[in-house]
């Protein structure tokens, strides 16, 4: 079964997968099980570089050390699957933690120990943004959404006609409102599929959905 696990680590390093040569930090663990949670869900592969050459677990120590990330140091407690492969003599954790939109979302500490949302982007783990965060709690409401089409939601939608794309300063400083009203809007819009949300490492862009129709 060695052929699945090296399967997997010829994928490299992804949105829904990561390698971990050794677990020495469970807070630091604790941010990825959180941003798969709140993201596509992933998988963990541990005694593994990044570069893809297997190491193998170090200790047993390391398993411990991602149940407590899970169990301590993610709120609320990160569920997750576990599996030892053994692969020329070498032992590696494949950790699964599936997408959990239901319990979530689930927060880790940062590095100042503060705690924070994290989602997954790519291979990386970012900070969960203020409208995203909207975005999920108003999914959760069981009644609807009433959106008024006021001037704020014209102002944008006539931008994204004529631009591919739009940040939420510019959103702001086009339609002079505030950085929480605008906030709701594209929250609003993006829960509504008029819109879509696109999340890198440098940058929040919002753009006009591809099932879009213009409401006049």
């Amino acid at each position: 079964m060695s052929s699945y696990i090296r399967k997997l680590i010829d994928q490299g390093e992804h949105q829904q997968q990561d390698f971990k040569f050794e677990i020495s930090d469970s807070k630091k663990i604790a941010r990825t099980l959180a941003a798969f949670s709140n993201t596509d869900g992933g998988r963990l592969l541990v005694g593994v570089k990044d570069n893809g050459v297997i190491a193998g677990v170090r200790s047993e120590e390391e398993f411990y050390m991602v149940e407590a990330a899970a169990q301590m140091y993610c709120k609320p407690e990160v569920k997750f699957k576990m599996k030892e492969w053994t692969i020329d003599r070498k032992t590696v954790l494949e950790i699964f933690i599936p997408k959990n939109k239901t319990d979530g979302p689930f927060a880790a500490p940062d590095k100042e120990g503060k705690w924070k949302v994290y989602i997954r982007v790519n291979d990386q783990n970012l900070l969960a943004s203020t409208v995203l965060m909207k975005v999920w709690k108003n999914e959760k409401r069981t009644s609807g959404i009433l959106i008024r089409y006021t001037d704020k939601e014209k102002i944008l939608l006539d931008y994204l006609d004529k631009n591919a794309d739009i940040t939420l300063s510019k959103f702001r400083k086009i339609a002079g409102i505030s950085r929480k009203v605008a906030e709701k809007v594209l929250a609003d819009l993006i829960i509504l599929q008029i819109i879509d949300m696109t999340i890198t490492e440098k940058t929040i862009l919002y753009s006009l959905s591809a099932v879009y129709s213009d409401p006049t």
